[in-house]
């Protein structure tokens, strides 16, 4: 599988190596495994190929129009990858990074007073600044579909070919977490989980850019979440997708439990940790000191139509979410960095005027940004809870099985 020996195979704009094609899993990577017995990690390893892992919240595809595809390799001295976001139809951007140690690409681009009003993908990776190179190749995949922003010369007919595509990207610090530290995404990565982007179903846990994360010395991962809100004639949604490789942590130690409170009301609300299984996490905790370069990623979607200035707001408030899910979050050893994307599909009411009137376009996205904060942060929560062993620290879900019973 990690076999480099094939040649290279047309697909799309450039080429894709079909020998760098076999040696990404597929994006079936998110893997369940089940331990022999309640607490014996030491045993444990690495899930079957093809096993997957639900979200329990939602997805970030619930918006309509967004997809999400990964690539990833996990042999060879390899636990590294990338997640790609796309929207097709385009969406207005924001950003808001946080974090004091931030790998980034094209974040200037997505200032409110700046040029670009449309993205169509936003890039998260592995290999922390060198696996900004994956942007690449999702910007290749782009054009060769004619989606970026048109330049054209003056004079004459617009000609389509001219574009060039704004990629926003963001990494995450899992260097040698496979064993050799030369192993990072490169373009192909970019390029194939573009090309595997889907709406419906998606995969989480350790999977794309999460396969090598790692969050307060447990198994990182992917995780997704949605929402939804009804205003007055319409129902807005709200979906965040978060890449969790935190310093922090997400688990209360006392309670055995994640942070976030959400995850333990609705039908798929947690369940309390036997003592013993809390004691287990404890001493994993204590075991396994977590590496001091982390970071949490994502992209928070939105179907409402947003100012370039409103969705920075949004991922500003993304950031909340972080803050509730994994602690601490935005040290100085944390790249936290978010990602907004306002596909515009249903506009926000505004039939009355005053900012703190019921029915007003303020209040309308004061609901929206509140909700976004919980959003995501049960996306950070989902990313523990669907982590699987992949060879590195112990998973959530095999140390505490009963939780998720």
């Amino acid at each position: 599988m990690d076999d480099f020996a094939e040649p290279a195979h047309r697909c799309g704009h450039g080429t894709v190596d079909n020998r760098v094609r076999r040696s990404i899993s597929p994006q079936h990577g998110a893997r369940r495994y089940r331990p022999p017995g309640p607490l014996d990690v030491t045993r444990a390893r690495p899930g079957r190929k093809n096993a997957r892992v639900d979200s329990r919240y939602g997805s970030i595809t619930d918006v309509a129009g967004v997809r999400v595809g990964h690539a990833h390799r996990r042999r060879g001295g390899w636990r590294t990858g990338t997640t790609v976001v796309v929207v097709p139809g385009g969406a207005v951007p924001g950003v808001s990074v946080r974090g004091g140690g931030p790998g980034t690409r094209e974040t200037d681009a997505l200032r409110p007073e700046t040029l670009v009003q449309t993205i169509h993908a936003v890039c998260l990776s592995g290999g922390s600044a060198y696996g900004l190179a994956a942007a690449d190749g999702v910007a290749r995949w782009l054009e060769a579909r004619g989606l970026g922003v048109p330049v054209s010369p003056p004079g004459g007919d617009a000609d389509p070919a001219w574009i060039v595509p704004v990629v926003p990207a963001a990494v995450i610090f899992d260097l040698g977490r496979g064993g050799d530290f030369t192993r990072r995404p490169t373009a192909e990565f970019g390029e194939l989980a573009a090309r595997r982007a889907k709406g419906g179903r998606v995969d989480v846990g350790s999977v794309g850019a999460g396969i090598g994360a790692v969050a307060g010395g447990l198994q990182g991962g992917v995780g997704t979440a949605s929402t939804s809100i009804a205003l007055d004639d319409v129902t807005l949604t709200i979906g965040s997708l978060a890449v969790v490789n935190a310093a922090g942590s997400v688990v209360d130690l006392e309670t055995g439990l994640p942070f976030e409170p959400g995850s333990r009301r609705g039908p798929g609300r947690l369940r309390a940790p036997t003592a013993g299984e809390r004691r287990a996490l404890v001493a994993a905790s204590e075991a396994l000191r977590p590496p001091p370069l982390n970071t949490t990623i994502g992209v928070i979607a939105t179907s409402a139509a947003l100012t370039k200035a409103e969705a920075c707001k949004l991922a500003d408030i993304a950031h909340d979410g972080i803050a509730r899910a994994v602690r601490p979050s935005h040290t100085q050893f944390d790249g936290d960095t978010v990602f907004s994307l306002a596909t515009g599909q249903h506009e926000l009411t505004d039939v009355v005027s005053g900012f703190r009137r019921s029915g007003g376009r303020e209040a309308a996205l004061h609901q929206v940004l509140t909700a976004a904060a919980t959003c995501f942060a049960l996306a950070c929560t989902d990313a523990l809870l669907a982590a699987t062993l992949m060879g590195g620290p112990p998973a959530y879900r095999d140390l505490c099985p009963s939780v998720l019973r």
